[in-house]
């Protein structure tokens, strides 16, 4: 099979998870198919930055992001430097590429008072799917893990006498998040609930649909927005936006960035930085209305 080697290399040694190398995989055959359509070559092995950059103009003609193109390209860049390590190219073709540019878009994270409004104020059922629904946000808000994150927790990741959460994150790698006894109230309540369901296909995992098999992506995201519609007028309105708001709000009172960076899942603070505009805003706030020398 095309790509086996270095897609194995991605899953065994790198410790990707098996949605990212598909998507790795997705954009290495559609680069084949371009190559294959328009030059005939059977093989990525050959190609030139000549060749790349016409299925690049290609690309951005057909309307796809820059972002996007980054992605694909960032797939094939990664696909040359295995071929470059285990002895099978000699010089990659995009050591000399560029990134086109990206707009960069400001993520506006709910407000606490947005999060009040849809945890505290509005009614929730006490049914299978309103408790169900409660706890991901709730979820979302006080663990800030990300939505396949969410989709993927089962059972035994939870741990309520130690009021700690396993969480398996990008590449495999766990941590520990804590739960707070707010939350945990909400769990004692869900996992009832969850007992009566007939017919649970997916055993293992903590979040399932009325049919009793493991929730989704697109319904999780469904949730979200559904219930954050009905606070917020802000544009977006997604899991990846409380996993900001849960940063921004952190950052706010004054946690520690590193603190921060490991309740995330990230491997560098360059990655948990991006969440503290928002908290420099509410610092200026601050510094503005107290300093003396800021008093009329």
């Amino acid at each position: 099979m095309i790509f086996s080697a270095f897609l194995d290399y991605l899953l065994l040694e790198k410790n990707y998870s098996a949605l990212t190398v598909n998507a790795y995989k997705k954009d290495l055959n559609d680069c084949l198919d371009f190559i294959s359509a328009e030059y005939q070559q059977d093989t990525l092995q050959h190609v030139n930055y000549s060749q790349i950059r016409r299925w690049i103009v290609v690309l951005v003609e057909g309307g796809m992001s820059n972002r996007s193109v980054n992605r694909k390209i960032s797939a094939l860049n990664s696909y040359f430097k295995f071929l470059m390590k285990v002895g099978d190219l000699d010089l990659n073709p995009l050591a000399k590429h560029k990134a086109l540019k990206v707009k960069k878009t400001i993520q506006i994270p709910f407000s606490e008072k947005e999060m009040k409004t849809v945890l505290d104020d509005f009614p929730h059922e006490a049914d299978f799917e309103g408790l169900r629904n409660r706890l991901i946000i709730e979820l979302f808000y006080s663990t800030g893990i990300r939505r396949i994150e969410l989709v993927q927790l089962q059972l035994a990741d939870f741990n309520l006498s130690n009021k700690t959460l396993k969480v398996l994150g990008k590449r495999n790698k766990e941590r520990l998040v804590p739960l707070l006894p707010s939350v945990i109230e909400i769990i004692t309540l869900y996992l009832k609930e969850r007992q009566l369901l007939n017919h649970v296909t997916d055993i293992t995992y903590m979040f399932l649909t009325q049919k009793g098999v493991k929730i989704y992506e697109t319904l999780v995201y469904r949730i979200i927005n559904n219930y954050f519609s009905l606070a917020s007028s802000k544009v977006k309105k997604s899991p990846h936006i409380l996993r900001h708001s849960f940063a921004t709000h952190l950052l706010n009172q004054g946690a520690d960035l590193n603190a921060v960076k490991e309740l995330l899942g990230h491997s560098s603070l360059a990655s948990t930085q991006v969440y503290t505009h928002n908290s420099i805003a509410e610092l200026k706030k601050v510094y503005l209305n107290t300093h003396p020398r800021n008093k009329k």
